[in-house]
């Protein structure tokens, strides 16, 4: 028991959260957070290991995503997405506004009436995240498209395509792609899915 103080003093003070839990803007204030924290209902958490199969789905899809993406709009990866006063998550792709993407690339998140599209691809670790509260969440700030990439064969994706129901506040599922995504929203779209098979 004498050892307890002691331990506690070795942990970053950022271990304990506040009564009433961390908020969005303690991401960018709380020194030395572990890379790709995020901010979910007041609590920080933390990405584990990240597996070959995500980082090749994230760039398949951030370069795809980047051809068919119109003059108006951004494609980021990696950054948070702040939703409100306790929610910060960190999708691995998000398509935005122009206008919030500084030239400069000075900011370290974007706001929720930002983002158009947000696209998560489902860890083991973070599958409950990613498939229920972050689509919720998302929903909730009225971020109009959501895309849940889940492993298919082999190193082959399958994208859960919605979009938001503006009266219910929910998503709405509109497809489901094994091989090519073609979209007419939020703006054209044709990526061969099959082509991970190349990376």
């Amino acid at each position: 028991m004498d050892d307890l103080p002691a331990a506690e003093e070795s942990l970053p003070a950022w271990i304990f959260p506040p009564p009433e839990g961390f908020t969005a803007d303690d991401l960018d204030r709380i020194p030395e957070l572990p890379r790709h924290t995020e901010l979910i209902d007041g609590s920080l958490v933390f990405s584990g290991p990240q597996r070959a199969f995500h980082s090749l789905v994230v760039s398949l899809l951030s370069t795809a995503l980047r051809q068919w993406v119109p003059k108006s709009l951004r494609v980021c990866r990696d950054m948070t997405v702040t939703l409100d006063r306790r929610n910060r998550p960190e999708p691995d792709l998000s398509v935005l506004r122009a206008e919030a993407v500084s030239a400069e690339g000075h900011e370290t998140g974007y706001a929720a009436a930002d983002a158009v599209l947000v696209v998560e691809v489902v860890s083991p670790e973070s599958e409950s995240r990613d498939r229920k509260r972050k689509p919720q969440l998302y929903a909730e700030a009225g971020i109009p498209h959501f895309w849940l990439v889940e492993h298919g064969e082999g190193r082959r994706p399958v994208v859960q395509v919605f979009e938001l129901n503006t009266v219910t506040r929910t998503y709405v599922p509109t497809g489901i792609y094994h091989e090519r995504i073609k979209l007419p929203v939020p703006f054209t779209i044709d990526i061969d899915l099959t082509e991970i098979d190349h990376l």
